[in-house]
C-alpha cells in the first residue's frame, strides 16, 4: 500500500508538525511519510493487536539481570540458524549463553512464562553511564548482554517493551562526537546555552549542573544536560531530531516491542523562559508519536515515564490521544507511607479520588523498578512533615536518598534509594543476639513471616487494582539492599540493581524459610491467583472503600461483566485489626482469594493479621 499524505492519520501529523515548526512542517511530513514507506516495504512482523486482561503481567527486568555461571546453563531452546557458524577448536569450552539467554532459560525453568505475560527489557544497548539509560548507540545490542536473536527467542514466549531514551544522549555517541566535530546535521542536534542565562525556573530531576562545557570547533560552548555530563540532552525544536528519533521507534517496533517505553519525556521540549517541563509542544510529540503508531503498527503501546505529582502525571494520557499506558507514580510511595505511618489515610483519600483513565487507555500499577521511589508523586497528597518522616524511616532500614536542586538554589528530596523489600522492614526486628537458641530460631521466623507479609501485602494491592501490573525482577525475588553495590559505585540508585549469577540467584530464592524464598513462593501465588480474577481485568470497575479505620485500606474491583466482585483490603499497622463487613455491606464476601478458603468472620468482624491483605470474594 503506497503512502500518502492525503491519508487521514497524515494529515493529524501535519497539523502536529505545523504546531512544532511551522513553515518546515511539509519537509518533515515528507521525510516521516517515507520512513513509513520504507517501513512497509520491509513487511516487518509487527506485534498484533492485544486486549488486555487479567493475565497481563509485566516484568521489569535489566537485560544482564542473570548471568550464566558456566557451559552447563545452556539454553532450553535451540538457538536461531546462524549463518555458517565455525566449527569449535578442538578440546575447546563452549562459551557460556549470554546473560538474556540466561535470563530467559531462567524464567522458563521456572514456568514463569505461564504467569508473566510481558518483559520490560530495561535498556540493553551499548551505554556509558546510568546502567543502560546513557545510549550510544540506539540501534545496536550490547554484545555483553547478547544480540537480537537471543531478543527474538524471548519474543517467543513473551511480549516485549523497550526503553525509548529519547531526551538525551551519551558523550561518547557517534551523533554526539560528530556534534563535537562540526558535521552536519549533528551540529545542530544538541541546545547550547549561554551560561549567563537565567535558567533557574527550569524544574531539576537532580543536584547536578544544568549546563556542561564542551569544546567544539567554534570554541567552548556549554550544552544542556538535564541528568548528568554525560547525558546530552537532544534539541527537539529541529525537525531532523525529531524524524531521527522516529525511524529509531519503529526500529524498535520491528524488532518486536508491543510496548515502547517513553523515557523522561516530560523534559523534552526546552525553551528558555519557562520551567521546561510538560511544554505543549512535548505533548505534541507524545501525540504524534501515538498517531504514528496507529498508522503503521496499531498493536503497540506508548507508555510515558513522568515521575511527577499525580495531576501532571495524568495528563498524558491527553484526550485518550496520547499515552495508552501512564505509569501510576503516586502508588509506591503511598503504599510505603501508609505502612510506615501505620496510617492508610491518605492512601484512601487518593484511591477515593482516582479517575478513570480515557477509553482504550489504562494505568500501569507498579511499586518497585530500576528508579528509587519518587517523592514528587506525593505532593499535594501528604502533609510536607510526613514526607520528611518517610524519609528519615527509609535511611532507618538502610536506604539512600537523591536529590533535585529548586529555584532558590537548595536541594530537596527527589528519590528514595532502596529495595522496596527493605522498605517494608518491621519496625523492630528481633535482636536474636538476646535470645536462646530456640527462642532466637522461633522469633527469626517469626520476622521472616512478618517481613514477608507486610511486603506481599503491597504487592497483592498492587496487583488488584485498575490497570496493568509491573513487578520488578528484584521484588519477585525477594532482593535486600545491594548497600556494598552502591557504595562501590558512588551511586545511590545502585542499591536496587544487583546483577546475578543464576548460581547466587539459585542460592537466593532455594534457601529454606529465608525471606526471599518466602516472598518468590508468596508472589507466585499472588500471580496464579490474580490471573484466574476477572474482577481484576484492567478495565473493570474500581470504587475505594471506607472501612472506618485508619490502619485498613479497602476498595472494590469488579469484572467488565459484573460476573465477580472482590473486595481488596489491607492491614497497614503492626497490630491486628478488625473489618466490620456487615457495616460495609460486605457480609456477603466469604472467601478469601489469597488463601483458597472461607474466611473466619465471628459476628460479621473479619480479624487482620499485621500486615495482612485479602482479596474477599
Amino acid at each position: 500500500m503506497t503512502t500518502t499524505s492525503e491519508d487521514p492519520i497524515a494529515g493529524r501529523l501535519r497539523r502536529q508538525l505545523e504546531k512544532l515548526y511551522g513553515t518546515a512542517a511539509e519537509d518533515c511530513l515528507q521525510e516521516i511519510i517515507a520512513l513509513v514507506e520504507r517501513f512497509r516495504q520491509q513487511n516487518h512482523q509487527v506485534p498484533k493487536p492485544h486486549d488486555w486482561d487479567e493475565r497481563d503481567v509485566v516484568l521489569i527486568t535489566y537485560a544482564d539481570q542473570v548471568r550464566a555461571t558456566g557451559p552447563k546453563h545452556a539454553k532450553i531452546s535451540a538457538p536461531l540458524p546462524a549463518p555458517s557458524p565455525q566449527p569449535p577448536a578442538p578440546n575447546s569450552q563452549p562459551p557460556s549463553p549470554s546473560p538474556l539467554s540466561t535470563l530467559e532459560n531462567f524464567l522458563r525453568q521456572e514456568h514463569w512464562d505461564r504467569l508473566l505475560s510481558t518483559v520490560h527489557l530495561l535498556p540493553f544497548f551499548p551505554y556509558s553511564s546510568d546502567d543502560g539509560f546513557s545510549v550510544i548507540d540506539y540501534l545496536a545490542v550490547d554484545p555483553q548482554v547478547g544480540n537480537w536473536d537471543d531478543i527474538e527467542q524471548l519474543r517467543r514466549h513473551f511480549r516485549l517493551m523497550f526503553d525509548l531514551v529519547l531526551n538525551h544522549i551519551s558523550r561518547q555517541s557517534d551523533w554526539f562526537q560528530a556534534y563535537l566535530a562540526g558535521q552536519e546535521p549533528y551540529r545542530r542536534f544538541f541546545i547550547e546555552v549561554d551560561p549567563n542565562t537565567d535558567l533557574s525556573e527550569v524544574v531539576r530531576p537532580r543536584s547536578l549542573p544544568l549546563l556542561t562545557p564542551v569544546q567544539t570547533p567554534a570554541g567552548t560552548r556549554h550544552v544542556w544536560t538535564t541528568f548528568s555530563s554525560d547525558q546530552v540532552d537532544l534539541d527537539y525544536r529541529r525537525p531532523q531530531v525529531l524524524v531521527a528519533m522516529l525511524e529509531i521507534l519503529l526500529a524498535y517496533v520491528a524488532h518486536g516491542a508491543q510496548i515502547v517505553r517513553l523515557d523522561a519525556v516530560a523534559f523534552l521540549w526546552k525553551e528558555i523562559g519557562t520551567n521546561c517541563l510538560h511544554l505543549p509542544s512535548t505533548h505534541e510529540v507524545v501525540k504524534l508519536m501515538r498517531d504514528l503508531l496507529e498508522w503503521v503498527a496499531p498493536g503497540v503501546w506508548l507508555l510515558t515515564e513522568t515521575n511527577v505529582p499525580h495531576q501532571e502525571n495524568v495528563r498524558y494520557f491527553g484526550q485518550g490521544n496520547e499515552a495508552r499506558i501512564v505509569y501510576q507514580f503516586s502508588l509506591p510511595p503511598l503504599l510505603l507511607d501508609a505502612f510506615v505511618h501505620h496510617d492508610a489515610t491518605a492512601l484512601t483519600d487518593w484511591l477515593a479520588h482516582l479517575e478513570p483513565p480515557p477509553p482504550d487507555t489504562t494505568f500501569l500499577n507498579f511499586t518497585a523498578s530500576h528508579d528509587g521511589i519518587g517523592v514528587r508523586p506525593l505532593e499535594g497528597l501528604v502533609p510536607a512533615q510526613r514526607i520528611d518522616s518517610l524519609v528519615k524511616a527509609v535511611q532507618l532500614r538502610g536506604g539512600l536518598v537523591s536529590t533535585r536542586r529548586q529555584a532558590n538554589g537548595t536541594d530537596v528530596p527527589y528519590e528514595l534509594n532502596i529495595a522496596y523489600v527493605d522498605a517494608l522492614a518491621p519496625e523492630h526486628p528481633i535482636d536474636d543476639e538476646k535470645l536462646g537458641a530456640g527462642e532466637a530460631k522461633r522469633d527469626s521466623a517469626a520476622q521472616v513471616a512478618l517481613h514477608a507479609r507486610r511486603f506481599l501485602a503491597t504487592q497483592a494491592v498492587m496487583l488488584a487494582m485498575r490497570g496493568i501490573p509491573a513487578v520488578y525482577f528484584h521484588s519477585l525475588v525477594g532482593s535486600r539492599n545491594d548497600t556494598a553495590g552502591a557504595a562501590a559505585s558512588g551511586q545511590p540508585r545502585r542499591i536496587n540493581r544487583q546483577k546475578f549469577s543464576i548460581d547466587q540467584l539459585q542460592a537466593q530464592i532455594g534457601r529454606p524459610g529465608s525471606l526471599a524464598q518466602t516472598i518468590y513462593r508468596g508472589y507466585r501465588h499472588l500471580l496464579e491467583v490474580r490471573r484466574q480474577t476477572a474482577a481484576f481485568h484492567p478495565e473493570g470497575r474500581q470504587q475505594a472503600v471506607d472501612p472506618g479505620n485508619p490502619a485498613l485500606a479497602a476498595f472494590l474491583r469488579q469484572s467488565p461483566d459484573s460476573s465477580q466482585t472482590v473486595l481488596v483490603t489491607v492491614n497497614v499497622s503492626d497490630r491486628e485489626q478488625k473489618l466490620d463487613l456487615a457495616a460495609l455491606n460486605a457480609s456477603s464476601f466469604q472467601r478469601d482469594l489469597i488463601a483458597g478458603q472461607p474466611i473466619a468472620a465471628e459476628s460479621g468482624i473479619l480479624r487482620l493479621l499485621p500486615g495482612q491483605a485479602v482479596w474477599l470474594e
